[in-house]
């Protein structure tokens, strides 16, 4: 299993601070590729709380400053972006990385990038599957012929530049909608469950739809990986990981369900999520390696965890957490 951090580039309370924030946020990659993290990935988003809506320009400095991580979109929200630059965006990065770069491609947990760049949420669904069609066939083929509803048609047209890996790899990142699981399955792709509520085992079912769909598609155990994307945080303690992380934890949920109509959670529902079955994945390291397993086993084994933690924590209260990880978690899950 390798074990993997995501970040949304949460955003200051001032807008002075922003470079800051972006000096800090690739100081912590360096830092979790010092301490052997496997992968560290950024998200795209188009909202005031987040500075994360060019995440391949953030991903190619951090290329430029790494040695060893894998670098990641979490998620590249396909629906309203072109593939072909797309491609084009993480070969490069891959090309500066020296072959560490993956693509997570998703739909997105918001809808801001609709309005924004002037699509139809009628046509959410079919949008994502028709970019995603040509994001693959881009991977396959230098030269493309291709044609679709919602992007002018290809005719023979070269795709450059290749990156360093022979294939790309990308991820299809799913929430909690069936037909998503059986998507990725069809289609034999790795597959980035997140999980941001609840009982992590109970979406066994759904990673189980994954599983069988693409095996009766042919694909073999090794193909079909899955990943895992929770809130996570570590400290020296459980008591003193809630203490740091729920504050800004619930601040950035009280923000987002505003809203949705929800309300902010209490103290008690957050440590209820973050009990041994909840999803949110805190406490000292043994507790979080501990749970990291449960997790994986209740899902019939996973082959990556994420850790989102940047919810407006300290620079140094992450760059512990992230220290901690790479000294003692990691060689807890190996044990």
């Amino acid at each position: 299993m390798e074990i993997g951090i995501d970040s949304f580039a949460a955003a200051p309370n001032g807008h002075d601070d922003s470079a800051q924030a972006i000096s800090e946020l690739l100081e912590r990659i360096e830092l979790a590729d010092e301490v052997g993290i496997h992968a560290f990935g950024i998200g795209e988003h188009y909202r005031k709380e987040f500075l994360d809506a060019a995440p391949a320009t953030l991903l190619a400095a951090a290329a430029a400053r790494t040695k060893n991580i894998r670098l990641t979109s979490a998620v590249t929200v396909l629906s309203t972006s072109d593939p072909v630059r797309v491609f084009q965006n993480f070969a490069t990065i891959d090309l500066i990385s020296n072959g560490r770069v993956e693509i997570v491609a998703g739909r997105g947990s918001f809808v801001d990038s609709f309005p924004l760049f002037g699509y139809n949420l009628n046509d959410y669904d079919a949008i994502f599957a028709e970019k995603l069609d040509l994001l693959l066939k881009i991977r396959e083929q230098e030269v493309i012929t291709w044609s679709g509803l919602y992007r002018p048609p290809l005719r023979e047209e070269a795709i450059y530049p290749r990156p360093v890996q022979q294939q790309l790899p990308i991820w299809l990142g799913v929430g909690g909608t069936p037909a998503s699981f059986a998507r990725a399955g069809a289609l034999g792709m790795p597959l980035m469950l997140a999980v941001i509520g609840g009982q992590t085992h109970k979406y066994k079912p759904l990673v189980d739809i994954y599983r069988n769909v693409g095996k009766e598609a042919g694909f073999t155990s090794e193909q079909l990986k899955v990943g895992l994307h929770s809130f996570g945080f570590v400290a020296d303690s459980r008591e003193e990981a809630i203490d740091i992380f729920y504050p800004k934890y619930a601040e950035v949920i009280a923000s987002m369900n505003k809203e949705r109509g929800w309300v902010a959670p209490t103290r008690e529902e957050f440590e209820a999520q973050a009990n041994e079955l909840g999803a949110i994945v805190i406490g000292s390291p043994k507790e979080v390696s501990e749970k990291i397993l449960r997790h994986s086993k209740a899902l019939g084994g996973i082959s990556r965890f994420n850790f989102q933690m940047d919810v407006g924590l300290s620079h140094n209260a992450m760059k512990k957490s992230i220290q901690l990880i790479g000294k003692e978690v990691l060689p807890s899950i190996y044990a």
